[in-house]
């Protein structure tokens, strides 16, 4: 019998009742619950449920009252879900061109199952591309993460993102964003976590002659660069190359293992378990 998935995220205060409050919600409406995580951190309670429903269900009015059940407990909640249509990619980027650029290739090229429908910048370096692509770029630059996070939630909102590709952007996000997108954020990290982590990772892996340096894809968690791995893949350094070469090779790389973990997420060929990612 063909089911229904509803992804349910709650953000909001600490506070007692939260759970049950919303596993009963699903409960009354016949619902079965499919997964339940739930975290806290200094005092900010963040869940996400996935129910499923075997009998046809009214969307609308279980927003609706989803909605009101949120406002009463004063904690914000947003729906997702799961359909067959195609869906929206927000691509949040910094100043480095190379992921943007592949994945403005790929979709070109018709060979995402969804779409760019907005990229987000730090800064406008990459807004020429985005605009030579026609595709909409706005510039959030808010130096307080909190309140820039305000305006990306909104902006995510409005164009009805589905997934985040990170396309090296270079903003740690905080758990208040990432608890309303789980499974739904990929970024990547050069070298084969966690050996060298952080921004240095290329001048840490030359600085100790690594032999071999990879890229790794990931869903990302609120823990920094600690998520469920999704795909990763490397090249050799041979004697000869110097720390440019290797930035330039890893670049490279970092383009092609994003634009895989997009187009496996897209083609509904990953799931997470246990903290790890399985193929279907």
């Amino acid at each position: 019998m063909k089911k229904t998935l509803i992804g349910i995220t709650v953000v909001g205060k600490d506070k007692e009742g939260i759970v049950a409050n919303f596993t009963n919600f699903v409960f009354e409406r016949k619902g079965n619950l499919e997964r339940v995580n739930q975290n806290v951190i200094k005092g900010l309670f963040g869940m996400y449920l996935e129910a499923s429903f075997t009998k046809k269900i009214d969307i609308k009015r279980f927003d609706s009252d989803l909605e009101k059940l949120g406002k009463q407990l004063h904690m914000e909640v947003n729906t997702h879900h799961e359909s067959n249509s195609q869906k929206n990619i927000a691509v949040f980027v910094t100043k480095e061109p190379h992921c943007l650029q592949t994945l403005i290739r790929a979709q070109t090229r018709k060979e995402l199952k969804g779409k760019i429908a907005v990229v987000i910048g730090t800064e406008n370096t990459l807004s020429g591309m985005a605009k030579k692509a026609k595709l909409p770029f706005v510039l959030i630059n808010e130096k307080n993460q909190d309140k820039a996070e305000a305006k990306i939630i909104q902006v995510c909102k409005k164009y009805d993102v589905d997934l985040i590709a990170l396309a090296r952007y270079m903003r740690i996000l905080t758990p208040n964003f990432v608890w309303r997108y789980p499974n739904r954020i990929i970024n990547i990290h050069p070298s084969l976590l966690p050996a060298f982590p952080g921004a240095m990772a290329y001048a840490q892996a030359f600085e100790r002659g690594t032999k071999i340096i990879g890229v790794t894809s990931h869903y990302v968690t609120e823990n920094l660069d600690q998520g469920p791995i999704i795909f990763q893949d490397s090249f050799s350094v041979k004697p000869e190359h110097t720390l440019e070469s290797i930035k330039r090779a890893g670049q490279k790389l970092e383009a092609e293992v994003l634009l895989k973990a997009v187009r496996m997420h897209l083609a509904d060929k990953l799931e997470v378990r246990w903290r790890k990612v399985h193929t279907k």
